[in-house]
């Protein structure tokens, strides 16, 4: 017999290269979907709790198990209120979109000052009129919204501020919808629906620095191989002289951003006992206020800003319609 070249899959997927520490460990939401329901604001965050389980009725018609109760494992947000503090408009330019002007509330939270020094004799304004102004010259209307950590059981006081995109209608009515909450409070369910999907953001677990068997999955060598056991055998070739990015090698390993498309939202609530276990979650504690229940899993550790968005890639429309949860589990996830 002759020889037979060994093959095998290569270990590590090269989707998420390069592996490298997030700059920040909020996820930055790149790219707005356009929608055709009305102005509406396209996205929401909220801080991970933890997981659980639950059963519901699958309602959707090409599935096997349609009309049958099946069981899943959901991901539990508490998402308190967020505060619209500013309205900031774009234009568009010949490289991309550019901040034309903002108009700010004068109703900021108190904990504002430990996000921003603001200064002494700060330009606020009760109402966006002015930006009525820029009309002919308005691309898109974003507002700035402030997370209040204080009404979730996060160890923190700084509110996390993120821009959101006003989707939907003319330009006219998107002005007129970001004047109705322009320093008011902004609820998740003013902007998603159950049933629907979303886009997830965030930051993952950081794991450090790691070797190329945790990181990539390598095989472990034998014991009598040379200088090395936790490694690959050859780094590369002789040509082209220097080691090519495809080789697993150690280095940061977690704490990526990374975007999950197309989860379903299966419940939106506002009493957190319903979804609570007894203690509250293993290292969170208790949802007190309003929470979104996602199916399956959402990157990050618990206490993570975890951000939501009208999806990029929407999928059938029958699949967008309420679930019948027939039961959530209580009992604590502690390992």
């Amino acid at each position: 017999m002759g020889h037979r070249k060994k093959s095998a899959p290569r270990r590590g997927s090269l989707a998420f290269l390069p592996r490298g520490r997030a700059s920040r460990h909020i996820g930055r939401i790149r790219y707005w979907p356009t929608v055709e329901n009305g102005p509406v604001p396209l996205g929401f965050a909220g801080y991970k709790a933890g997981m659980t389980h639950i059963f519901y009725v699958d309602n959707f018609k090409g599935s096997p198990n349609y009309g049958k109760e099946i069981f899943k494992a959901a991901t539990v947000l508490e998402t308190p209120p967020m505060r619209v503090c500013a309205v900031r408009v774009y234009e568009k330019t010949y490289d991309g979109l550019k901040a034309l002007t903002e108009v700010w509330s004068k109703d900021l939270p108190k904990d504002m000052e430990r996000k921003f020094t603001l200064p002494k004799e700060p330009k606020f304004e009760d109402n966006i009129e002015r930006l009525n102004e820029y009309l002919d010259r308005i691309s898109e209307v974003r507002i700035i919204a402030a997370t209040q950590p204080r009404l979730a059981s996060v160890p923190k006081k700084k509110p996390d501020v993120m821009e959101i995109k006003i989707g939907g209608g003319s330009i006219e009515e998107q002005l007129k919808y970001a004047d109705t909450v322009f320093g008011k409070e902004l609820t998740v369910s003013n902007v998603f629906k159950e049933g629907s999907f979303v886009d997830v953001i965030s930051i993952t677990k950081g794991k450090g620095f790691q070797g190329p068997v945790k990181r990539f999955g390598i095989k472990i060598l034998p014991h009598k191989s040379r200088k090395t056991k936790r490694g690959v055998a050859a780094i590369g070739p002789w040509h082209p002289a220097r080691i090519v990015y495809t080789v697993p090698r150690p280095g940061q390993m977690g704490y990526f951003h990374r975007v999950e498309y197309n989860k379903r939202i299966l419940k939106i609530g506002s009493d957190g006992s319903e979804i609570t276990p007894e203690g509250g979650f293993v290292r969170y504690g208790l949802v007190r206020g309003n929470y979104v229940l996602i199916e399956g899993s959402v990157p990050g550790p618990v206490k993570r800003l975890v951000k939501l968005r009208y999806p990029a890639r929407p999928p059938i429309p029958k699949m967008m319609e309420p679930l019948k949860i027939t039961y959530v589990s209580l009992a604590s996830k502690q390992r």
